[in-house]
C-alpha cells in the first residue's frame, strides 16, 4: 500500500476513535458513571472538547434543534465513513 493512502486511512481511523471516545464519555458523564470533577476526567473531557468543537460547531448550526439531543457526532461519524469508502474506491489512484 502506498504511504499516502495509509496516512490518510490512519488519520480517518484516529478521527473516528476520537469521536467515539467523546460520545461514549458524554454518555458516561450524563449517567453519572464518570464525574467531571475528577481531574483526569476533566482533562480528557476538555481536551476532546477542544479537538472536536471546531468540527461540531458548523454542523450544529446546520442541524435543526432537537430538544437537547446532539446529533453532530453522528453526522461526523457518517462523514468519516463516507470518506473511508471514497478512499477505498479510489485506492488505485495512489499507486
Amino acid at each position: 500500500m502506498p504511504i499516502l493512502f495509509e496516512i490518510i486511512w490512519n488519520l480517518l481511523l484516529l478521527a473516528q476513535w476520537i469521536v467515539l471516545a467523546q460520545a461514549l464519555m458524554s454518555w458516561l458523564i450524563n449517567f453519572q458513571v464518570l464525574n467531571i470533577r475528577q481531574p483526569i476526567v476533566y482533562k480528557i473531557w476538555s481536551a476532546l472538547g477542544r479537538i472536536l468543537e471546531p468540527v461540531y460547531a458548523p454542523i450544529r448550526r446546520m442541524l435543526p434543534s432537537m430538544s437537547g439531543m446532539d446529533f453532530s457526532p453522528l453526522v461526523v461519524l457518517i462523514g468519516i465513513m463516507v470518506l473511508k469508502q471514497i478512499l477505498l474506491r479510489n485506492q488505485m489512484a495512489f499507486y
